[in-house]
């Protein structure tokens, strides 16, 4: 098996839309770094943060009145932002007005959009390019299962993902020291069930960059089992890719409305919105209960991979 993954890494650095991937995911870290930069140089420290903070209290406060229509999702995040700057105000903890490298590299956790679609892109291609390019027919002639080689790409794209991960979180890093320098307050508050929860920074961005794996896990799973599945990379990049971009929105709008979104699987990608990073989307929502969505979809693309990629005859 070992040799196997080996293979299909090898043969994914050897195409150049690798390396043209990777060099877009570091400079959109820079552009994200220099912006970031200049807003920060840009910004002034508050001469009373009391004040601002209960000035932002009595705005949202006066939203929540002033639209009783509001939807639950919207309604939920004024009052997550009400809640903690009343913690603030109760324990003078000071909101920071500048940037440091850990506010740094959560917010560059958006960026994980640009994993995500780079993994598709390599795992819409490794299934069905073998098709196209009619390598496929020299795989399968080794001694070797279908199911192992179906399984050595799926752990390979994996693999990808996670890397391209690491190198967000540790480039984000490593320019926030060098732009940004410090590293700000240990605590960070996340507003979690109703209640306001001090957070070390490090460990809650930790433990938002590995949920953020989940994401890019499924999105992958699903680009490779259409790959698997129609053999056409194209298909399988063009399905994956228009639903990364519009399947969340599209969930949430259904939200708005309707209980059974939270059964899609864009309502439950997202795990960090039990961490504090956003709301769930939808009230009443659970960990455990995304988590069981979760592999719900991840067997039915593994079963339809599997099935389709093992039992199909290639044509000669």
């Amino acid at each position: 098996m070992f040799n196997l993954v080996r293979n299909e890494w090898m043969k994914i650095f050897r195409r150049v839309g690798t390396y043209v991937m990777l060099a877009i995911l570091v400079v959109s870290i820079g552009v994200t770094g220099a912006a970031f930069k200049f807003l920060d140089s840009t910004a002034k420290e508050s001469a009373d943060w009391k004040k601002g903070v209960q000035t932002e209290i009595a705005n949202d406060k006066k939203v929540l009145q002033e639209t009783p229509r509001l939807n639950g999702y919207m309604k939920e995040e004024i009052n997550k932002n009400i809640a903690i700057n009343e913690y603030r105000l109760e324990n003078g903890i000071k909101p920071y007005s500048k940037e440091n490298v850990w506010s740094y590299v959560e917010k560059n956790a958006y960026l994980v959009m640009f994993v995500g679609l780079f993994t598709i892109i390599v795992s819409a291609g490794i299934v069905a390019s073998e098709f196209s390019w009619g390598t496929i027919k020299l795989l399968l002639i080794r001694p070797i299962s279908r199911s192992k080689i179906l399984i050595s790409k799926y752990i390979t794209v994996l693999l990808y993902g996670l890397g391209q991960l690491a190198i967000l979180f540790v480039i984000s890093f490593l320019l926030g020291l060098i732009l940004f320098g410090g590293f700000g307050e240990s605590a960070h508050l996340v507003y979690i069930d109703g209640n306001v929860i001090e957070q070390n920074m490090v460990w809650y961005l930790i433990k938002t960059y590995l949920l953020k794996t989940i994401d890019v896990a499924m999105m992958a799973t699903m680009a490779f089992m259409i790959s698997a599945v129609f053999r056409s990379s194209s298909l399988a990049i063009g399905i994956s890719v228009f639903l990364l971009f519009t399947g969340s929105n599209l969930t949430d709008l259904l939200a708005f409305k309707f209980d059974w979104a939270k059964y899609s699987l864009f309502a439950n990608t997202d795990l960090t919105q039990y961490i504090g990073f956003q709301q769930p989307l939808v009230k009443g929502m659970t960990l455990g209960f995304s988590v069981t969505i979760l592999l719900i979809y991840f067997l039915i693309f593994q079963m339809l991979a599997f099935i389709f990629f093992t039992k199909r005859d290639v044509s000669s």
